[in-house]
């Protein structure tokens, strides 16, 4: 596989591209290549990601579904998800079950500040900690769940309750002084007034690259790895075949030939 550092200079000049066109969305043809290619490499040894920096696979994933999908002309505003995400999933600040406490404490410090630096940063975390549940776990935000014939009691956080309160701590962050002196007052504008479609990107991102993978790639490499096993005869190409096969939860009977022990084996 490609060394991490080759892979993170071509996602930065995906990033320079970007920042050079403010305003507009320059994924012509050879853009969306360069970006499939990538994706094609994160895909190649799921085992060797370790290697590449989570910021830059971020990047690379925000690329795809923002820039590349949805015609996104925003780069301020992918730099800003980028770090978001980074923060919040290497520092695991929070987990798929939704850690309610956590959010009512910064609410609470929100209500208590006084002081301009303090309702800015509290608004903005909160409106991040709001993206980041209905962005990346939708499935921990939603209806009350049931427990035998009764409502399990628990806070008040459906989704469109978290939906609104990222717009509004958005806003609120966006009209602070502070907003504009650390250069961010249009991208949390944009994050307000468009929070639902940064949200469903963000579950698409996750669906395909962070809790899950997208199958339908996982499958193409599956059978470009055995095709290449049948054309060489090389062990290696038929375990890699074999680890994209237990992604796909194949069943071993209905492909003996995928997971049967090679010649010499």
């Amino acid at each position: 596989m490609e060394q991490g550092t080759g892979l993170e200079q071509r996602v930065a000049v995906l990033k320079e591209t970007i920042a050079g066109q403010p305003g507009r969305n320059v994924a012509d043809a050879s853009f969306v290549q360069a970006v499939e290619e990538l994706l094609g490499v994160f895909y190649e040894d799921i085992g060797q990601i370790k290697h590449i920096r989570l910021r830059s696979l971020f990047d690379l994933f925000l690329i795809k579904v923002l820039y590349v999908d949805r015609h996104s002309q925003d780069g301020a505003v992918l730099d800003y998800l980028g770090e978001l995400l980074a923060r919040f999933l290497w520092s695991r600040e929070l987990l798929p079950r939704v850690q309610y406490d956590f959010l009512f404490a910064i609410l609470a410090e929100l209500e208590e500040s006084h002081r301009a630096q303090n309702v800015f940063e509290a608004s903005r975390k909160l409106a991040d900690n709001a993206l980041f549940v209905t962005g990346i776990f939708p499935g921990a935000v939603g209806p009350r769940r049931l427990r035998g014939r009764r409502a399990e009691p628990r806070p008040r956080f459906e989704r469109e309750h978290f939906v609104e309160l990222g717009r509004r701590y958005y806003r609120l962050a966006a009209d602070e002084e502070l907003a504009e002196v650390v250069g961010q007052r249009d991208t949390l504008r944009k994050l307000a007034n468009y929070f639902e479609v940064y949200a469903g990107a963000l579950n698409e991102m996750s669906e395909r690259y962070i809790t899950g993978f997208d199958m339908n790639l996982i499958a193409d490499k599956m059978l470009d790895s055995f095709n290449q096993y049948r054309r060489s005869g090389e062990r290696q190409h038929l375990e890699t075949a074999q680890k994209y096969a237990a992604l796909l939860r194949i069943d071993r009977r209905r492909f003996p030939r995928l997971f049967g022990r090679p010649p010499g084996g």
